[in-house]
């Protein structure tokens, strides 16, 4: 019984050991394998006209399944593409 407890914790070790090796080497070729940044600082929108909008993110959405995000800036709410917009974290 002592036997196997130890081989599992031989394992768990292991797996926590490659797990950081992965994470660190993501991190490394600058790759994110999880992304944790929601809060954004600027945003700027390029609107079908070709009218640059550039302003103080005061929220977003992005909505699942599909390409379109909702970003308010400077008290407008916009609708766009996902390619139309660059979401800024100073």
């Amino acid at each position: 019984m002592k036997k196997v407890k130890w081989i599992l914790i031989g394992v768990l070790i292991l797996a926590l050991i490659i797990g950081a090796a992965v994470l660190i080497n993501a991190e490394f070729y600058n790759r994110t394998l999880i992304d944790l940044t929601y809060a954004y600082d600027t945003a700027i929108i390029q609107l079908p006209d070709g009218t640059i909008v550039r302003g103080e993110v005061e929220s977003w959405t992005d909505y699942d399944n599909s390409d379109q995000m909702q970003v308010k800036v400077n008290g407008k709410t916009y609708l766009v593409h996902s390619s139309d917009v660059a979401l800024i974290k100073d």
